[in-house]
């Protein structure tokens, strides 16, 4: 059984959209998710002085997703959610932890967390990732090629990859020099490796039905980008201090705001391109395009408090770590014309743990029982009914402790729990999006259903204790 009740959003039926035939070819699937890009830095959402031409096309070719949320605030429990349907009060990674104490990677999803990737293994797909993995070095159960992935080619781990000039990335298991970069700077960056990488995947599958995932770098610090990139912006954004990276541990940069927004750009053009090359390949039909992030913004510029200077979390309270609506509220776009309507938007809430069930329902693939994600394809393709989420959960054990729910208007938070700390802040979202007043004194009925959805949706894991919570049970 789901570990959530489902109610029904009635949507316009469209004529496109029937279900898969046994004698039809699944559709191509690519899967691309930026590295702590705010959903607002996008033009499409709204974002007025960083350019991304290509990304606001896919929306304007497809659909938005006004309301869609990460798996969690931080980069490798989002990415858990993500690969495997599951909430973080079931996930088997819920923090960003190193496994092996000086050694690359991060604590290792289980051999018994199947992945999306697997599934549509399962299917006959090929499948490939260009990237950042973060879910478990090679030599562990959570290496990317003991979960489905016949090609990765990237950073295994995620403090890895905080140079975009690294001195090497693999090939699956097999390390790759890059002697023209030393760490700082260099001739081979890793954001055009993968494009690269991404547009050789397709062409030479384009006959196949393929599973491309693209978990990219960008823009997650460090500052860092080519010169033909930095020059579009360089000088053009008004008042633009030096960052000097010191005080968390990552590089300078004269220009912090322009290096920003030409990472961003950057990406974009690789959009665009692994899009003309789908196009060119005669595959853009049969081929569903999803974008998104794997948590909220971050403050990379360093030169103007909570702010870079782009309004990356517009009116949403919290960044990157928060369990509040910024940490967590990032953009999804999903393309595939002739099937998905041009310009439509979705506005109900939704969450990574959606993407799995959405991707195997596309290709035809089972759906395990045990995860908590309803597929959101009815939507994508127009039929008439669409399940929707009774409640959408969160907890964190870093940044302090946290934990959120999510039903209809209502948004309970729980901040400092590994403090002991456990007090229930309320925000009636439908009028204070920006979560500024806690209303729990004025609606205790509320708090009381929410906090039990907070304890039955909690299962301890004794690799990230929630420690508040995990005294109680």
């Amino acid at each position: 059984m789901l570990r959530f009740v489902a109610c029904l959003v009635t949507l316009v039926p469209l004529a496109f959209g029937s279900r898969l035939t046994a004698a039809e070819k699944p559709p191509n699937i690519v899967l691309i998710v930026a590295d702590d890009l705010g959903c607002f830095e996008l033009g499409c959402y709204g974002q007025t002085k960083i350019k991304t031409p290509n990304i606001d096309k896919l929306a304007a070719g497809g659909m938005k997703f006004t309301r869609f949320y990460s798996g969690c605030p931080v980069c490798a429990p989002s990415r858990c959610a993500l690969m495997t349907g599951k909430h973080m009060g079931h996930a088997t990674v819920r923090n960003n932890v190193q496994f092996k104490k000086g050694e690359e990677g991060q604590f290792p999803i289980r051999t018994e967390d199947m992945t999306v990737t697997e599934l549509l293994k399962e299917k006959g797909y090929t499948t490939g990732a260009m990237g950042k993995w973060g879910l478990g070095m090679f030599d562990t159960t959570g290496s990317p090629m003991k979960h489905g992935f016949d090609l990765f080619y990237g950073y295994n781990c995620q403090g890895h990859a905080h140079s975009h000039y690294p001195t090497h990335i693999y090939r699956n298991d097999k390390r790759i020099d890059l002697k023209d970069n030393d760490g700082k700077t260099g001739k081979q960056y890793t954001q055009d490796l993968f494009e690269a990488e991404s547009l050789d995947f397709i062409e030479k599958n384009k006959a196949k039905a393929f599973f491309l995932y693209l978990p990219f770098t960008v823009p997650h610090v460090a500052l860092q980008v080519p010169e033909d990139s930095l020059a579009e912006y360089k000088g053009k954004l008004g008042d633009d201090p030096p960052y000097d990276g010191k005080k968390l541990g990552y590089l300078p940069h004269e220009t912090p705001r322009a290096a920003y927004a030409a990472m961003v750009t950057r990406m974009d053009r690789s959009v665009g391109r692994i899009i003309e090359k789908l196009k060119t390949a005669g595959l853009e039909k049969n081929t569903l395009v999803l974008f998104t992030s794997d948590n909220g913004p971050t403050m990379p510029s360093g030169g103007a408090g909570v702010d870079n200077g782009f309004d990356s979390a517009g009116k949403l309270r919290g960044r990157k770590g928060s369990v509040y609506e910024g940490g967590i509220r990032v953009p999804l776009i999903a393309y595939m014309p002739s099937t998905i309507k041009a310009g439509s938007t979705f506005d109900a809430p939704c969450y990574f743990p959606d993407i799995l069930p959405t991707l195997c329902e596309f290709a035809g693939a089972k759906t395990p029982d045990n995860i908590d994600g309803i597929s959101f394809r009815p939507v994508l393709v127009g039929f008439a009914k669409q399940r929707t989420h009774d409640f959408l959960y969160w907890e964190f054990p870093g940044y302090g402790g946290q934990q959120a729910v999510i039903s209809g208007e209502w948004k309970a938070v729980r901040q400092n729990l590994a403090k002991g700390v456990v007090k229930t802040e309320l925000y009636n979202l439908a009028k204070d999006v920006s979560e500024k007043e806690d209303v729990s004194a004025q609606n205790a009925d509320v708090v009381a259903r929410l906090e039990k959805l907070m304890k039955d949706q909690h299962t301890p894991n004794p690799n990230f204790p929630l420690q508040a919570i995990d005294a109680k049970k």
